[in-house]
């Protein structure tokens, strides 16, 4: 059991180190998000500490425009 809130922990921590680094980046100060901003907010929040030794995940995307 000890080892489980252990781990539980650590994504915590992981998960807040990389919201810090998206908040580094500027990436929450758009009023406008649009799918790729917010894939790449969600993919840098989940590489946590490794956005501090290189990575730059980045997310391109494009929805569906509906037809006329």
């Amino acid at each position: 059991m000890r080892g489980t809130s252990i781990l539980g922990v650590l994504v915590v921590i992981w998960l807040i180190i990389g919201a810090i680094a998206a908040g580094q980046r500027g990436y929450y100060g758009n009023d406008d998000t649009n799918c790729a901003e917010a894939g790449t907010i969600l993919v840098t929040i989940v590489a946590g500490p490794l956005n501090y030794i290189g990575a730059n995940p980045k997310v391109d995307c494009e929805l569906p425009e509906p037809s006329k």
